[in-house]
Order: C-alpha cells, then sequence, then structure tokens
C-alpha cells in the first residue's frame, strides 16, 4: 500500500505507471494542514486536504484500505460520517481488488461541508447500467455487486468516471448541520420574572482542552478564585475543583468533562484556600482541526439563575405579545438539542425545574417494550443508574405499571415501588408515560426528599409536559437506532474479515476478546468445551486495564463456569460480581484488623485486590458460543462496579457471538483434521532407513500442497534377505490424499511381495494386477525398483527395472554420468506385462541418482530442467558423499525456478563407499 497526503493545490496522481507500487510513504498528517487553496475542480470549491493510497489485487487490502480510511477521517474530525465511509469503501475496494482483480486507488478529498471518497480500478472494460432501475446492479445475496447500491442508499452524492485506463466511483458524505451558538434559550420574559442579582455578576469562564487541563481562564475566573492566568493554565481542573457539590451526583469531573453538555454544583478552592460554591454549565465543542474542548461557565452557586433557565410562565399564559408559542419549545428552550443525549439531559432537568424537584430520571423502552432503561437523570448516581433496567409491568407506578401515570407519596411506606430510587434519601415522586401513538415509547419521573410533595395535580402537569415531548425524543432516539446500526454494520464487517482470516484456534481467542473490549464491554472471558461431555474451560481473559487481567483471571478460576445453555441471548450471570464483593469485604477487613465475614467457597491463593473486586462488580452478560448446534464455548462480557449494558450492546455482543461461534468451530475442526491428515500421512512413510555396511544412502522428500507430508511420490528402503536390500522410488498420477492411498498400497506391496523371494519383474507385475483390481481408484504409476547385494570387493551389485520412470544416473569416479537402466512400461495400464530386469555394478566411489519427475520437469517459465540438466548438475558432485550429493541436487532444483514447487519431488542417493 502507498499512502501520500498533500495540502490543498492539485494533488499528484496517486495512481502508480509501473507494475510495482512504491514504498509506503506518508508525508504530512491531515491535522497539520491549516490553510485552505482554491482548487478549480468541479468536485468541490474548497479542498482543504487530501489523502491518497494504492492497494495491491489480495483480500487483505480490503481491511487496510478500511483502516486507512478510518484513520484519515478521525484525524480530520469527521467522526460523523466514518462508519458510512468505511461501509462504502470496503465495497468498492472489494469490487477492485477481489473482484476485478486490480490495484485500487483510494484517495480521500476533504472539504468544508463534507468529504469526497474516489476508488478506481484498472479495468475500465467493466460496465454498470446507465439506466433503469438500481434493483439490476446485482442482487443483496450474491458476493459482489452491492457497492452501486450502498452508495446511492447512503451516499449523498455518488457517480462513475470513466477513462481508457482506469473506471473510477466515488462518493460524497456531507457533514450534519451543528449550529453555532448557545444550544439553550428562554422565551422572552416580563421584567418583573427575570432573576434578580443583588451585585455585579462575575461569568468565570474557563476551557478544558482534551487531557482536562485548563487552557484559557479569563479575568472573572481570576477576580473570582485569586488565581492569574499564568498559575492555572497547563494544570488539570481537577487540582483546583472540591467535587461533588450537588446533593445525590456521584458523577466524577473528569466524567462531566467528556459529556457532550453538563450542569450542576462543585466548588472551586481558591488561591485563600477557601472552597468556593459555584454553580458551573458545561458545553463540549470541536475546533476546526476537530479537537475536542469543554468549555465551563462558572458563577457563586447562589446566582444560578443566570445561567439555569427562569421560572416559565404557564403554557396557558401564552407569551406577552399575544403571539401562540409552541409548548415544546417553552418547555424544552429553543434551539432544541441535536442529539438524543442532550435533549434527554434537557427534558430531566426542565422537569425537575418545573416541580421543584431535588431529582428526575427519564427511561427509555427497549424495542419490544418489555423493559425500560434509564437513559437521562439529574440529581441521582447517573453513573450507577445509566443503562439500568427495569420491566416494563413492574416499573414505577400506583398500578404496577408504567403505562399510567402515578403519585407516590412517601417511598418508605411502600418500599421497592420504585426500585430506581432505593438508597437515594427520595421520599416521593411522580411519574408518566411517554407515548406515541398510544404505544409505550418511555417513561418521565421527578422525585423530591421530602414526603407528600406532590399530588395528581403535579402529575397532570408532568403528563402535559410528556406529551409535548414524547415524538421529540422517540424520533431522535430512532435517529440515534439508525446511526448505531450503521456502526454495528461497519463493525461487524471488519470483525468478519478478521475472524475469518485465520485458521488458529489460539489467535480466534485473541480476535475475540480483542474485538470486544473496550468497545463492547469493560472486561471479557472466553470458555470453551472440547466435547459434549467436558466442562467449560477458562481459555482468555482480557480487560482493557491489562494490570487487571493476572487478577479477573485468578477470580474467575476460582469460581463454577457459567451452564452451557443453548439458549440464544445474552443472560445475566451473577457469580462473578458475588464473588467480587465477597473478595472486596474480606480485604476491608482483614485492612481493618478484622476476622470473619463471608465465607465464599474459593480455594486459597493470591486473592484479587480492590481495583479487580471493582472491575467485576458491575453487570456481568454470559452469550453462548454456538456452532452447528453444539455449545462449544461462551463469551463473557463484564462491566465495572454498578454499570450495566445497553440494548443494542447486547444485540451487537450476540451477533458477534454468532460469528466467532463460527470462526472457532472452524478453526478447531480444521486443527483435527490438519492433525489426522499429519498422523495417516507419516504412517506412509517408511520407518528409518537400514544401515547399509559400505553404501551411504540419504534420501530428500518434498510434498506438494500446505499441510500434506506425503503425495503421489514415494520411497523405501528395506533388508529383503540374505543380506539383500530393496529399494524403490515411484510416482503416483496426481497429488493429494488420493495419490497417497495408492502409495500405501505400492509400498506396503512391494515389501510384501519382495520378501516372498520374487525377482523383480515378478514384483512388479504383481503390483500392477493390484492396481488394476482398484478399478475406478487406481491411478498411473511409474516405480523404480531394485534389489542391491553389497560384495565382499566393496562393489554393490544391482538389479534394476524401471517401469517408465525417470532413469536411473550414475556418477562415475571420473565424472562421468550414465543412465543404469533402460525404460520399460509404466504400471496400472495394462494387464500383461513383460518385464525384465538389469544388472549394475557399483564400483566404490560411484553413486546411483533415483529421482522423481518433480525434479527433471522443474520450470521456470518456458524453461524446464530436464534430464540433460540433472545430468549436468550430477556432473559437479564428484568426490561428494551421498547426503551432500542429494543436498546439492535440491538445491539446484529449488534455485531452477522462483514459485513453489508444484509437484512433489524425492530424491534417493546412494554412494558405495
Amino acid at each position: 500500500m502507498t499512502t501520500g497526503l498533500i495540502p490543498g493545490g492539485q494533488p499528484p496522481d496517486p495512481r502508480p505507471t509501473n507494475a510495482l507500487p512504491p514504498r509506503p510513504r506518508r508525508e504530512q498528517d491531515s491535522r497539520e494542514v491549516a490553510q485552505h487553496v482554491i482548487d478549480d475542480r468541479p468536485r468541490s470549491s474548497v479542498i482543504t486536504a487530501r489523502a491518497a493510497a494504492t492497494f495491491e489485487p489480495v483480500g487483505r487490502s480490503v481491511a487496510t484500505a478500511r483502516a486507512f480510511v478510518r484513520d484519515t477521517l478521525q484525524g480530520w474530525g469527521f467522526a460523523d460520517i466514518i462508519d458510512d465511509a468505511v461501509v462504502l469503501t470496503s465495497e468498492l475496494v472489494t469490487n477492485a481488488v477481489v473482484h476485478a482483480g486490480t490495484h485500487a486507488d483510494l484517495l480521500c478529498l476533504r472539504h468544508e461541508d463534507g468529504v469526497r471518497i474516489e476508488v478506481a480500478d484498472r479495468y475500465p472494460e467493466r460496465e454498470i447500467p446507465l439506466q433503469g432501475s438500481l434493483a439490476t446492479m446485482g442482487s443483496p445475496d450474491r458476493e459482489g455487486g452491492r457497492g452501486l447500491q450502498l452508495c446511492a442508499a447512503i451516499a449523498g452524492r455518488w457517480g462513475v468516471d470513466y477513462t481508457p485506463t482506469h473506471k473510477t466511483v466515488w462518493f460524497q458524505l456531507d457533514l450534519p448541520d451543528r449550529p453555532v451558538g448557545t444550544r439553550t434559550a428562554g422565551p422572552a420574559l416580563p421584567a418583573e420574572l427575570l432573576p434578580l442579582a443583588d451585585s455585579r455578576v462575575r461569568v468565570a469562564v474557563v476551557q478544558i482542552d482534551r487531557t482536562g487541563a485548563i487552557s484559557a481562564w479569563n479575568e472573572d475566573a481570576e477576580e473570582l478564585f485569586g488565581y492569574p492566568a499564568d498559575q492555572v493554565v497547563g494544570k488539570p481542573l481537577t487540582d483546583l475543583a472540591a467535587w461533588p457539590h450537588t446533593p445525590g451526583t456521584s458523577t466524577g469531573i473528569v466524567e462531566a468533562l467528556q459529556l457532550s453538555r453538563w450542569e450542576g454544583s462543585y466548588g472551586i478552592r481558591g488561591a485563600n484556600g477557601r472552597v468556593t460554591p459555584v454553580y458551573a454549565s458545561h458545553l463540549r465543542v470541536r475546533d476546526t482541526e476537530g479537537d475536542p474542548s469543554t468549555v465551563c461557565l462558572l458563577v457563586r452557586n447562589h446566582e444560578r439563575a443566570v445561567l439555569q433557565s427562569p421560572t416559565r410562565v404557564p403554557v396557558t399564559d401564552g407569551p406577552a405579545d399575544g403571539q401562540s408559542a409552541d409548548p415544546f419549545e417553552v418547555f424544552i428552550g429553543s434551539p432544541a438539542p441535536d442529539d438524543l443525549d442532550g435533549l434527554l439531559q434537557r427534558t430531566v432537568e426542565r422537569a425537575r425545574d418545573m416541580l421543584d424537584g431535588d431529582s428526575a430520571f427519564l427511561l427509555l423502552a427497549t424495542d419490544d417494550e418489555t423493559e425500560l432503561e434509564v437513559r437521562a437523570s439529574t440529581g441521582l448516581p447517573s453513573a450507577r443508574q445509566r443503562f439500568a433496567r427495569v420491566p416494563v409491568e413492574a416499573g414505577p407506578g400506583r398500578y404496577s405499571s408504567a403505562r399510567m401515570p402515578a403519585v407516590h407519596e412517601d417511598l418508605l411506606a411502600v418500599p421497592g415501588a420504585v426500585p430506581l430510587l432505593n438508597g437515594t434519601g427520595m421520599r416521593s415522586v411522580v411519574t408518566v408515560p411517554l407515548k406515541v401513538e398510544g404505544r409505550l415509547t418511555g417513561s418521565l419521573g421527578v422525585a423530591a426528599e421530602g414526603p407528600g410533595r406532590y399530588s395528581n395535580e403535579e402529575a397532570l402537569r408532568l403528563q402535559f409536559a410528556a406529551d409535548r415531548i414524547a415524538l421529540a425524543v422517540e424520533s431522535a432516539r430512532l435517529g440515534e437506532l439508525e446511526r448505531l446500526r450503521r456502526g454495528s454494520l461497519s463493525f461487524l464487517v471488519e470483525a468478519s474479515d478478521l475472524l475469518a482470516g485465520t485458521l488458529d484456534r489460539d489467535q480466534t481467542l485473541a480476535l475475540m476478546a480483542q474485538m470486544t473490549v473496550p468497545t463492547l464491554a469493560t472486561w471479557c472471558a472466553v470458555y470453551t468445551i472440547a466435547d459434549q461431555a467436558s466442562d467449560p474451560y477458562l481459555s482468555y481473559v482480557l480487560h482493557e486495564d491489562e494490570e487487571l487481567i493476572d487478577g479477573i483471571k485468578s477470580l474467575l478460576s476460582k469460581i463454577a463456569p457459567p451452564d452451557p445453555v443453548p439458549t440464544p441471548g445474552a443472560r445475566v450471570w451473577s457469580a462473578p460480581g458475588e464473588a467480587a464483593h465477597d473478595a472486596a469485604l474480606r480485604s476491608s477487613m482483614r485492612t481493618l484488623g478484622l476476622t470473619g465475614g463471608p465465607t465464599h467457597q474459593m480455594s486459597s491463593g493470591i486473592g484479587p485486590t480492590l481495583a479487580t473486586a471493582s472491575a467485576v462488580g458491575g453487570e456481568t452478560v454470559v452469550l453462548p458460543l454456538v456452532a452447528r448446534n453444539r455449545v462449544i464455548g461462551m463469551l463473557t462480557l463484564g462491566k465495572p462496579t454498578d454499570e450495566h449494558f445497553r440494548q443494542e450492546i447486547l444485540e451487537l455482543a450476540e451477533d458477534l457471538s454468532r460469528r466467532a461461534a463460527l470462526a472457532l468451530d472452524n478453526a478447531r475442526l480444521y486443527s483435527e483434521r490438519t492433525a489426522i491428515s499429519q498422523s495417516l500421512q507419516r504412517s506412509l512413510l517408511p520407518p528409518e532407513l537400514p544401515d547399509i555396511d559400505g553404501v551411504e544412502v540419504e534420501v530428500i522428500y518434498r510434498a506438494a500442497g500446505e499441510g500434506n507430508e506425503v503425495g503421489g511420490d514415494f520411497y523405501d528402503l528395506f533388508p529383503i534377505s540374505d543380506g539383500a536390500y530393496g529399494f524403490a522410488i515411484g510416482d503416483v498420477c496426481g497429488t493429494g490424499p488420493h495419490a497417497a492411498a495408492v502409495t500405501g498400497l505400492a509400498r506396503h506391496a512391494l515389501r510384501l511381495l519382495a520378501r516372498e523371494g520374487l525377482s523383480g519383474p515378478a514384483v512388479l507385475e504383481r503390483l500392477n494386477s493390484a492396481i488394476l483390481d482398484e478399478g475406478a481408484r487406481s491411478r498411473f504409476l511409474t516405480l523404480l525398483y531394485g534389489e542391491m547385494r553389497p560384495q565382499p570387493d566393496g562393489s554393490a551389485e544391482l538389479k534394476v527395472v524401471c517401469a517408465g520412470h525417470p532413469l536411473p544416473l550414475r556418477l562415475r569416479q571420473d565424472g562421468t554420468v550414465e543412465p543404469a537402466a533402460e525404460p520399460q512400461p509404466l504400471l496400472g495400464v495394462m494387464e500383461d506385462l513383460e518385464l525384465y530386469e538389469q544388472t549394475v555394478v557399483l564400483d566404490p566411489g560411484d553413486v546411483l541418482l533415483c529421482v522423481t519427475d518433480g525434479v527433471t520437469e522443474r520450470r521456470e517459465g518456458t524453461r524446464m530442467l530436464g534430464d540433460d540438466g540433472l545430468a549436468d548438475v550430477l556432473t559437479t558432485c564428484t568426490g561428494l558423499t551421498a547426503g551432500a550429493v542429494a543436498a546439492r541436487i535440491m538445491r539446484a532444483v529449488e534455485r531452477f525456478a522462483s514459485d513453489a514447487p508444484s509437484d512433489d519431488m524425492a530424491i534417493l542417493a546412494m554412494r558405495v563407499a
């Protein structure tokens, strides 16, 4: 892959003109591009940055292209359109490098309103329909042809350009509108309704960068807290803030600075050491380079009316000028937040203020309307309650249902009536449903610390407000679901590509965990099941903090694994949380010098630390890994203390578990098949070669095909009787398991027949009959068979039969090379063979070289090594040992061509010492 980034202006052609791509390079990071250069090309009036890359026509290029686009857009600050761009790029690059089989040239162009991405291949002859329905471009069930359909469905604009050498498919994604300025505003109010300030109001404006450090500090901040700007700029805000001061709030300052919008009270420790209570309004923004920061507006806590919206006039009264007002605008403020979280947070804050409550919360219904999920709250420990779920029919309400308005005057009188408020100190609560066209979409509640605060009148007011916002909330929720689903599609595409790229079991387990953490969960554990009679085994543990992995592994190893239930979907597993709680309690009691405590059944050993207990103390769910109707393992996902999973995350995890289970089972089957195949193939190889007095023997064997130890070529050397030894080298037509089956038949038949005292021709004639008896499974066989008898004078007498095999070569001490036999018919073709044997005497120092046709037919283009080439190499082996002769022959064969051998090869060298 080649990459380059050029600031503005006319870019160089990213497409190379030669066949070899240049080395990978990156000239400049897009975040360094600050100037705007005018470009007169029609695609955009102003182009601020370009990123170009070229990808080779191999399958792994698709994943590399996705990563390139993701990194480029992330660097440009275009997070809103990354998922759509990755999905479209994946399809278009797949079309180029996989289906068209050419290099893919990728070009990303950034302009003011969005990004344009071009994918060019070098197969311009391919055509697309210029008229008619897009449905003719391809079926969604087909492997290819979906790229243009996705462009039409997702991109704002797209098209196809042709040149004599390239075809370019381009698409453009526009950034969503993000209005600048204030995110909230109230209606015009009479002067008597405006908040009263008793002195000059100072508003401290503090800007916090992405690391949490102060980057701006105005004069009012200096006046309020006593620090000049040069003393605090660059320091973390946490060094000055005393947190929290808002009752019932446990959100940390680091968490609050990451929220898109937050309002609440805390303290700032001044230069004099005193803590000044302030009311803060946080707004998260990003600069032109895409870097996020938080702007904090701070006033004295008693002046919060300056930042908070003033009390609203009754909706029925209308504005002072007589014009009608939108009830939604009156309740929420104008303009309304453009994101779901902002809208929900604004809703609970306005509901709390409207009823003068101490806290408020909003729950949204899941897709099946059986549960409610906490999505926003104020005045409550949001970190603990966010995404918690309660059943609809057992939810907050006078009639044990969230579908009706309800008022609870005192929760102490009805313990557990509103589980969400347990332990929060709230006494009275009013809840109302959010409905759209009669369908329950959520629930809104306001609570107070004192009893008897609310009546049916407040319930009616809150229900009226809920009716005004229900449709807007549902629309924003559907928009968020659509964005999540597009992001999920991109995630699953990349996950499937990674899982399909390996057949190694351990690597599959690691990929499964790494794709889960931290995208879906804080930590995960994978259990595997070898067979139905085996218990689940803890195979892999991963946490986003590597220092906690060993502690979690130790904790999980001390508790029983979850039951391998094949029921689809996620189910809650409480054992890790209970064990973590018990371990934390025992650790705390030991620290205090106390004894006793819970006696959880855990074996001795190094217990988990408090940090480990906190890491696994939240919600833990288990998803079965089911492949081919069998549970092969379980994927366990966990959250830290008091955190819950969103329903959308669990659905995405379920999709991932199905893909991961199939990949894991494929890896298991591949490992088993490879082990069985290699075991069977090893059984076809002869045992250790015998030692022959006065004769050196060396064999080199190479089977073609990945994972094959034996193919269609074979060799053997075995004792017969009375100091005689049989040797053979043969080649079965074809390669692979079918040829290996005939190999086993030939090798074992040769040994059996030779030891019966039959001559060489008789042995081969009976082997020929056995091969023909195999019928349709029979294969042609070339075979060189001989019997060797060492002589008292140091020579060796050989009787050889060459049935259709490459002739053996004799190397004399003077360097001459000559054939040692004559060719005869091959086996497995004719029933009646008339074979004869020839006698050869090897003098001391002579070498007999026997090879299969994989050696002589080694090719490089139109050139072939051949018998003459083999003889030329052998002439250079005078005086070498048998092992050196075989090694030199094999080295010459390998160097003759650059490609891997396509045929089995066997070399048998025998030298009379």
